[in-house]
């Protein structure tokens, strides 16, 4: 599968130049869609011509950046899915196997909250699958 690295190339620039002041609020347990971009291998890609994917915010660590965790309507059953509930109408897994730091200028728009059992199910999940 040829992938489209210079359309992606020009999305992360205009993404990258975004002004500091323009920064969106976000918290913990947040579902966004972000920028995900193209990436290398089975890394999560976007989607879409602007390479958007829906993300929970897993930990935020400052105003700049966040662990995100990347949601898929792949339903494959292994110790790195977990079921998230209904996500912008469609049944929605956290990948945890792609765990990852993103800078808050990917952010888009905010489709939702997750409710404080599933957040605390994905965060004892994470941290036994990343220790295993």
């Amino acid at each position: 599968m040829n992938k489209d690295f210079d359309k992606w190339n020009k999305i992360k620039k205009e993404v990258d130049s975004k002004i500091e002041n323009d920064r969106l609020f976000f918290a913990d347990g947040d579902v966004w869609w972000v920028h995900l971009g193209l990436n290398v291998g089975f890394e999560s890609n976007g989607k879409d011509k602007e390479f958007m994917r829906p993300v929970i915010v897993l930990k935020k660590h400052n105003k700049y950046s966040f662990l995100a965790l990347p949601l898929t309507t792949a339903s494959k059953t292994n110790k790195y899915r977990i079921s998230v509930g209904i996500i912008d109408g469609k049944n929605a897994f956290a990948n945890l196997s792609q765990i990852r730091n993103l800078d808050s200028k990917r952010l888009i728009n905010k489709t939702g909250h997750l409710n404080v059992k599933i957040m605390r199910k994905i965060k004892e999940k994470t941290r036994r699958v990343n220790l295993d």
